[in-house]
This record gives structure tokens, sequence and C-alpha cells, in this order.
């Protein structure tokens, strides 16, 4: 069974960082695609980061340039550093774990809170 756990959310004031972690276990973590996605309330969910298993990574428009998504396959750990927060960037952050037809695993999620 996957298990995905994130963690390093918080409380932020505009124009700082913070750097969100998934670890992930009971999977061949190298060759999953990792995703990070989020949800504000109200809102609906939305694919925030991506990152395959060459390393190749793909950001959604509104975080380009001030997030970048990585990932520690010794660690089975995926990265999320977020710079330049806004105060849009609050919601729940969510990490999911994927390869077609084999996984499709999902944490609990972490809060993010960007106040002016």
């Amino acid at each position: 069974q996957v298990q995905v756990v994130e963690s390093g959310g918080g409380s932020v004031q505009v124009g700082g960082s913070l750097r969100l972690s998934c670890v992930a276990s009971g999977t061949f973590f190298s060759i999953n695609t990792i995703n990070w996605y989020r949800q504000a309330p109200g809102k609906q969910r939305e694919l925030v980061a991506t990152i395959i298993s060459s390393g190749t990574t793909d950001y959604r428009d509104s975080v380009r340039g001030r997030f970048t998504i990585s990932r520690d396959n010794a660690k089975n750990t995926v990265y999320l550093q977020m710079n330049s927060l806004k105060p849009e960037d609050t919601a729940v952050y969510r990490c999911n774990v994927r390869r077609v037809g084999v996984v499709d695993a999902w944490g609990q999620g972490t809060q993010v809170t960007v106040s002016s």
C-alpha cells in the first residue's frame, strides 16, 4: 500500500517562502510521476507542478518562475520550493503519486496561508 505524507506548510507573509515535502512509501518511487495540487476554499482543485521520472518538470502559469519542484529518489521525497508567495497561493496543497494503471495515491494535504 502506497502512503504519501506532506509537510512544510504554514503561514507566511506576502513575498515569503516555504518548502513543502512529499514522502512516499510502498512504491518504486523513482518511476512515478509526482504532482502537487492545491485547493482553496470554494475553488476547484488545480494542478500546480509536476515532475516525471526523467526529472522533467511543468508548472501552471501562475506559479512558473516562483515555484520549483524537485525530487530526491534516494529519499523517496519530492519538494516544492515556493518563493515570492502571494495571497492567492493560499490553499491546501496535496501531493499525488501516480503511475498509470498502477499507482494513484494522495496525501492528506498541508495548509499554506499567505497574508498581506
